[in-house]
């Protein structure tokens, strides 16, 4: 997605305390404050902050609607990121990803849904970030174009299966990598700021400019317009709760994940207005990505614009790595769960999930040649990736509701504890139907053709374990989606309206 999700494996159930780890286990638990905070900051801001700025601005946001939908972003994500700290916290047995708990709350389809949305969402992530890979190389090399022509899209393809070859090799992403990686998103934003800072290149009149937007476009509409780009820039928040297990104090896990979160909030904010004190709405939307690389450009230069594709570059290349693993990684564990079919959870001598990486990677490479005959762009792509993920994060927060409101498994928790976590499970419910709403009919057209096909393979499943496929209200859930499909197909075909 446009970010890097943490990687590290979730805790197992017994581990929530620490008290009954080996000497081995406890050797490994000494991440102090500032070193949680600085993996949960790493994991978290990925390609999204490159970009963001622009992509809100072709959207038709300005400045107001910019600054309201980041501040709809932070207090919804926050809320998010603290019902995904309270499952985990209540539920360490449930392990697999933030689908485990649709499964938990609402039954065995409403959990494959999730986890289907899920790994939709991971593998449309490699998609975007294959675009916009070779839309920076594009800057050097002109042979790229902006990074949907056909030589992007060949170099693309062979990039998608070296690195399906490297995990089937049993290839994990190195602590060192990582460390690279991050340092080569930060220099660029850092040194972002710093120049427009410095150089004075903010205007205050510029920043001023249609501050309410042109009239065009109604200002609610303006909010909504930011939220794709809001969820993409958050996606992997979630990430921060698994880092429990490795802290070397348990009072140091939610003091990081917030002292983190806020980190992350404002150095997108900071970037967002820094960019609309360089250039009008008008102008960052016209950018091509990704738009830091321009607007750096405008105020230092050709080097800044350099140094910035540079980044993304190394950045994107590093993340593919762990992409690829983490999108299959997605129905694997699901398979192995009994929530997809039998076949995605075989793996090689190697250990690495073979048909769920070859699978996914085959769907990869059928976006990218998608994008060759529509020309779609990063920003498509990344719309319906975050799209996909809108449905696992509400219905994570519906299950946190759920818990709070019957206190299952909060028997021995005070009466203030659990309200704050009502709080936060109704606040974080709120925002995720937020999500949906405000991305649009025509995006929920789409995430129901995505969706459709995954239904076969839970009946298929299903009958491998030899039970009915559906209970008389997941029958009705199912059939709703698949008309939904039916519908924007035929919407698609006659040119009504344009996925891409």
């Amino acid at each position: 997605m446009g970010n890097n999700q943490a990687t590290n494996p979730p805790k197992k159930s017994g581990e929530a305390s620490g008290q009954n780890q080996t000497n081995g286990e406890k050797q490994t638990n000494q991440l102090g404050f500032s070193g949680l905070t600085a993996m949960i900051i790493g994991s978290t801001i990925g390609a999204g902050i490159f970009t963001t700025a622009g992509d809100m601005a072709s959207n038709g946001a300005h400045t107001a609607s910019v600054l309201i939908g980041w501040a709809i972003a932070g207090i919804g994500m926050y809320m998010l990121m603290m019902c995904f700290f309270g499952l985990n916290k209540i539920r360490p047995d449930l392990t697999n990803g933030v689908y485990s708990y649709a499964k938990e709350g609402f039954g065995e389809f409403v959990g494959f849904t999730s986890a289907w949305g899920y790994w939709m969402s991971a593998l449309i992530c490699n998609v975007s970030y294959i675009t916009l890979l070779f839309g920076a190389l594009g800057y050097f090399f002109p042979v790229f174009g902006t990074g949907n022509n056909l030589a992007s899209v060949a170099c693309g393809s062979a990039a998608v299966w070296f690195m399906v070859w490297l995990v089937l090799r049993g290839v994990q992403q190195a602590t060192i990598i990582n460390a690279i990686v991050t340092i080569c998103k930060l220099i660029p934003i850092f040194v972002f700021m710093v120049a427009v800072i410095l150089l004075g290149a903010f205007d205050l009149n510029t920043f001023m400019d249609n501050f309410w937007g042109n009239g065009t476009m109604p200002l609610s509409l303006q909010v909504m317009a930011t939220t794709s780009s809001t969820v993409w820039a958050f996606i992997g928040v979630e990430g921060a709760v698994v880092l429990s297990a490795r802290a070397r104090r348990s009072s140091d896990v939610g003091k990081a994940s917030l002292t983190g979160f806020l980190g992350i909030l404002a150095l997108y904010v900071i970037v967002a207005v820094l960019s609309m004190g360089v250039m009008t709405a008008e102008e960052l939307a016209q950018l091509d990505n990704p738009q830091m690389a321009q607007i750096l450009e405008s105020v230092v230069g050709p080097w800044g614009a350099k140094l910035v594709n540079i980044g993304v570059i190394v950045s994107i290349l590093g993340a593919l790595l762990g992409w690829t693993i983490i999108a299959a990684e997605c129905p694997y564990e699901a398979a192995r769960q009994g929530v997809f079919t039998k076949a995605f959870a075989r793996s090689n001598k190697n250990g690495s999930p073979s048909v769920a990486l070859v699978i996914t990677n085959i769907l990869v490479q059928t976006f990218l040649l998608i994008i060759l005959f529509s020309e779609s762009s990063y920003l498509a792509f990344y719309t319906i990736g975050s799209s996909m993920i809108m449905l696992p994060y509400l219905l994570s927060a519906l299950y946190y509701e759920k818990i709070t409101r019957n206190r299952d498994g909060v028997e021995t928790a005070g009466q203030g504890e659990i309200g704050r976590g009502r709080v936060f499970a109704i606040v974080g419910s709120i925002y995720g139907l937020w999500m949906i709403i405000s991305a649009g009919i025509v995006q929920f057209l789409i995430t129901s053709i995505l969706y459709a096909p995954g239904i076969w393979v839970y009946i298929k499943g299903r009958k491998e374990k030899g039970l009915q496929a559906f209970a008389p209200f997941e029958r009705n859930i199912a059939i709703a989606v698949v008309i939904l499909a039916v519908a924007s197909l035929v919407l698609i075909f006659t040119g009504i309206i344009n996925p891409f």
